[in-house]
């Protein structure tokens, strides 16, 4: 898809009426070989996967809403694999692989910025942790370096590594194939490439419930009919609960609130993205020059969708400290999106007591940066019916047999700590 700046000028005088869709308008047929509700960045990359890896393409991704209307358009559009436990790292790692060459192979442009993550330390202890991380990375083939203060003073002008600070900092750990990616372009690009290959997209059709007989789906419940099915993944964000509940399916998840924000742009002053551990706050610099910021989760349950003056205020005096200068520009919008985080503070992936209802839901802060490794893999599982070992830390009944995957303080999940 391309266009001269003319062709974009006339487009917005006439208000994109004859802009082209990126997913072909369809009628649904009456059954599909595979249907994945939800049309995120997940439920999208597994249908341009299962096109793409396996040659399968009678399948419908359906949506609520439209497409990467949910989570994926509401995030901070962070990538990295920076974890200590294997099954973190591992499935994070390869979606920083896939990330880099995406672009080519979609052939729509994700604006991939590895422009490095810098994870702040505040103590010795801290530090050491991320020696240990830093440590485990490196024996996965990642690369990552553990950086003292006056590196990071050295790599990111205009951050307060001084003694007065509120939390010094001691170091921090580095990945320079860490950075951002544009979250709508993903779902876009995934969109497309998946409508082309010949699967359809309905989006603006909630699914109301599920046909079922001995244990067995045999199709969906929508707003515009019933539809048949021989398999359906639940992929769906914090919607993922209540559809999971029409089969009685109670998922061990919480729903919280989390927000970011962005500031009027200025000159380019952050070439990296910046993770202030004490309490947490990250930032990153748009290409448009806003500074994009996040926190911790509200901390109670909540599908509002909505902030809370405290979480803005809690967020803004830690990026202050870090950067004394933002305190003197202005908030221009803010966000808010529903993370879906069970127990543990991961994922929910693989198969379901349902015989052919497939899970992916729970990934609350780490959905985004894990897109195509999981589309590629849950592709993988839907075709072959074999759970590809990327996969397997990740299945629901860890909370049955106590293997949980506990990566507290990796990410801003407060009653984890």
């Amino acid at each position: 898809m391309k266009y001269s700046g003319f062709s974009l000028l006339k487009n917005s005088f006439s208000g994109h009426k004859h802009w082209p869709n990126i997913a072909a308008d369809i009628e649904p047929k009456s059954r599909y070989d595979i249907i994945i509700v939800g049309a995120g960045g997940h439920g999208l990359a597994t249908a341009h996967y299962l096109a793409k890896n396996h040659q399968i393409t009678d399948v419908l991704v359906i949506d609520s809403g439209w497409i990467g209307g949910g989570n994926t358009g509401r995030n901070t559009t962070i990538v990295r694999s920076d974890y200590l436990l294997n099954a973190s790292f591992k499935l994070k790692d390869f979606a920083l692989q896939l990330w880099q060459a995406l672009s080519q192979e979609l052939n729509f442009n994700l604006m991939y910025s590895p422009r490095g993550y810098i994870d702040l330390a505040h103590s010795d202890g801290e530090l050491e942790h991320f020696l240990s991380r830093a440590n485990a990375m490196r024996l996965g083939g990642a690369n990552v370096e553990i950086l003292s203060s006056q590196q990071v003073a050295d790599r990111v002008p205009g951050i307060d590594v001084s003694d007065n600070a509120r939390f010094p900092v001691c170091g921090a750990l580095y990945q320079p194939d860490g950075g951002v990616v544009r979250h709508d372009a993903v779902a876009w690009g995934f969109a497309r490439s998946a409508s082309t290959a010949g699967v359809h997209i309905l989006q603006n059709c909630p699914v109301t419930g599920f046909t079922a007989k001995d244990n067995h789906i045999t199709g969906i419940s929508t707003t515009r009919g019933n539809i048949e099915c021989n398999k359906v993944l639940i992929s769906a964000a914090s919607a993922s609960s209540k559809l999971a509940s029409m089969v009685d399916i109670k998922l061990p998840m919480d729903l919280i609130n989390v927000q970011a924000f962005v500031s009027e742009p200025v000159k380019p002053i952050l070439d990296s993205v910046v993770n202030y551990n004490a309490g947490l706050a990250y930032i990153s610099q748009t290409d448009k020059g806003e500074l994009v910021m996040g926190g911790a989760t509200d901390g109670y349950e909540s599908l509002a969708r909505r902030g809370s003056f405290s979480s803005i205020e809690d967020t803004l005096a830690r990026a202050t400290q870090m950067f004394p200068f933002i305190s003197r520009l202005r908030l221009m919008r803010h966000w808010s999106g529903t993370a879906d985080i069970p127990m543990d503070g991961n994922a929910i992936v693989g198969r379901s007591p349902v015989e052919n209802l497939y899970l992916n839901c729970g990934w609350g802060y780490a959905g985004f940066k894990a897109t195509p490794a999981v589309g590629w893999s849950m592709a993988e599982l839907l075709a072959t019916e074999q759970l590809p070992q990327l996969l397997q830390p990740f299945a629901l009944d860890r909370f049955k047999s106590g293997a949980l995957i506990d990566d507290a303080g990796i990410g801003p999940y407060p009653w984890l700590h």
